[in-house]
């Protein structure tokens, strides 16, 4: 008898076991009707789960501290009225998988970035996100399908019945206006519609000095204001700031009321602009976005085509041609921050004798010795530091105090969740589209594993021989230097948050041994001053940043004065 209780008691267990067992079902199904759009669509479906309420969790994706949850896959001929299911084995940022999501309730939304088909001049077929005027930001593209954000809950057995409808569409962004002040132009390239196999245009905002119509006699030096798209002229502003507008915080400057100060900065510019002896340039901002990024880098590549010859052959001549600019590498200038730092100096590097200077502030890195705190040369793994029993991550952003917002790692995760083969329109992904080769696919060559970190050095040596600038500068220094003597001004804080800063030693390095010829221009440091310091050591960052298109004039009139041919035009443009 006790034998049998025991038998009994023992078959209890196992049954008992067998119904905990059961294993957690992460499960979410999106689908898009065909009331939306009728047509299959490929692109990179996302999905956001946010325990924040204060936006939707589109605009919560971030690579700090605050972001919230985000997982991503490709979709290809996916069909209305079909569901896609995401589960377990998504790839997930900060969290791998759905299965890591801690219980709780969370506003979930799904999200379709739309890629388009390019038939390459090279022969390859790809699939890209196509910008649609808003500078390759997939939350706000027009045309991407998306979903109302609604509240599910996550609980310890997982994710349940949970359907996800992606019925609203991003509608088109509107074309800014011209004013008196301000001009749009764009301009169909030839080179990059030969390249990308459908019609690709290259855009400017353009600011005109003070008594353009009143001169028709006056032809005006340019300066070129490299960076990231710009919806509109940045930082220019005919009136005082709005009294009605509410103040807003900075976090990063520690500053309340910041959009004010934005716009009085933008309306100083604006008096100063028309100051009696302010001296008369054109001013452009341009657009260049690609498929991969919010800009081109504006140099040639194998994956993105010639945007530099593009840009400087095709673009800038005819805003000179219906600007009456002067048409001449002499007056021509680049200035920029960050991207628009690297892209100054590169310009400038790669066609010497079309511009007559560069001020390049916080530049991306300009030595891949330094490549944030990665060597791609010599270091094994991007991720790691090399270590036989410890794992210490590589950091890829602090603040002015040394403390670590993020890391490498995590960054390229968040850039493969939201997409694959350098789709995801963030800033690992364009430079390697920029700087690496053309793979048999199409698409750029990893320079490194983007789920392990290990570094391509093959792919690092042709990085080296095509885009390391300083390594370009020092190997053809004979041939570049009498054009660029004078012309080379570099800043950058010595705090930058993003490490830029050692590759700018690198390069000072470099500049200040040449001797045949002496580089003849300057490194500048910003003490203790993070990302986006342009060289003015009397103002705060903050201000500082806002300044860059009236604080090197006066290095541009003196770099006139000192290299204008013998006969140039340098009193039309200085009337009062």
């Amino acid at each position: 008898m006790k034998k049998q209780i025991f038998v009994l008691g023992l078959l209890s267990c196992l049954l008992l076991s067998c119904e905990k067992v059961v294993k957690p079902v992460y499960d979410i199904n999106i689908t898009f009707n065909d009331d939306v759009d009728e047509t299959p669509k490929d692109g990179r479906l996302l999905l956001m789960l946010s325990t924040d309420d204060s936006d939707e969790p589109r605009f919560q994706i971030n690579d700090g501290l605050n972001t919230q949850l985000i997982f991503g896959l490709n979709v290809n001929d996916w069909e209305p009225n079909t569901s896609i299911t995401f589960d377990g084995s998504t790839f997930g940022y900060p969290y791998a998988s759905l299965k890591d999501v801690p219980p709780g309730e969370y506003n979930v939304q799904a999200l379709l970035n739309v890629y388009e088909t390019f038939n390459l001049s090279t022969g390859h077929t790809v699939k890209l996100p196509m910008d649609n005027g808003e500078g390759q930001q997939w939350q706000r593209s027009p045309g991407n399908l998306y979903s109302k954000p609604f509240k599910i809950r996550v609980a310890s057995n997982g994710i349940e019945n949970v359907s996800v409808v992606l019925d609203q569409v991003i509608p088109p962004i509107a074309e800014p206006e011209d004013t008196k002040w301000i001009k749009h132009i764009k301009v169909k390239s030839e080179k990059l519609s030969e390249f990308w196999g459908r019609d690709i245009y290259l855009g400017a905002h353009v600011l005109l000095p003070k008594g353009f119509e009143e001169h028709p006699e006056a032809k005006y030096p340019l300066m070129v204001f490299q960076g990231h798209f710009p919806s509109d002229f940045s930082g220019f502003r005919t009136t005082p700031p709005d009294p009605k507008m509410k103040p807003e915080y900075s976090e990063r400057f520690n500053l309340e009321g910041y959009n004010i100060i934005q716009q009085q900065e933008a309306y100083d510019f604006y008096k100063r602009w028309n100051e009696p002896d302010f001296p008369r340039f054109i001013i452009i901002e341009i657009q260049h976005p690609t498929p991969y990024y919010d800009d081109s880098y504006a140099v040639n590549s194998a994956s993105q085509g010639p945007y530099g010859d593009a840009l400087t052959y095709e673009l800038i001549p005819e805003i000179e041609k219906q600007f009456r600019g002067m048409g001449e590498g002499w007056s021509r200038f680049l200035y920029g921050g960050s991207t628009g730092g690297w892209e100054a100096l590169a310009v400038q590097v790669k066609y010497p004798e079309e511009y007559n200077g560069c001020f390049a502030a916080c530049p991306d890195p300009i030595d891949f010795r330094a490549y944030a705190l990665t060597n791609i040369y010599e270091d094994a793994n991007a991720y790691y530091y090399p270590s036989t029993h410890k794992k210490l991550e590589v950091p890829s952003h602090r603040n002015y105090l040394g403390q670590i917002q993020s890391t490498l790692r995590q960054g390229n995760h968040l850039e493969l969740v939201l997409g694959d083969k350098s789709r995801s329109g963030q800033q690992w992904d364009i430079w390697e589209a920029t700087y690496s080769p053309q793979g048999k696919d199409g698409y750029p060559v990893r320079i490194w594993d983007k789920m392990t970190g290990e570094i391509d050095h093959k792919v690092a040596e042709y990085w080296k021989e095509n885009f390391d600038l300083r390594h370009i500068l020092e190997r053809d220094w004979d041939k570049l230097g009498p054009n660029l003597k004078g012309k080379i001004h570099i800043y950058c804080g010595d705090m930058d948050n993003y490490y830029l800063n050692n590759a700018v030693y690198l390069m000072e390095d470099f500049l200040e041994s040449t001797t045949e010829p002496y580089y003849d221009g300057e490194v500048l440091y910003g003490d203790r001053a993070e990302h986006c310091w342009n060289g003015d050591s009397e103002q705060p960052n903050a201000i500082t940043r806002l300044r860059y298109n009236s604080m090197y004039v006066p290095k541009i009139m003196e770099r006139i004065e000192k290299s204008a041919p013998k006969g140039a035009d340098l009193t039309s443009w200085r009337y009062r």
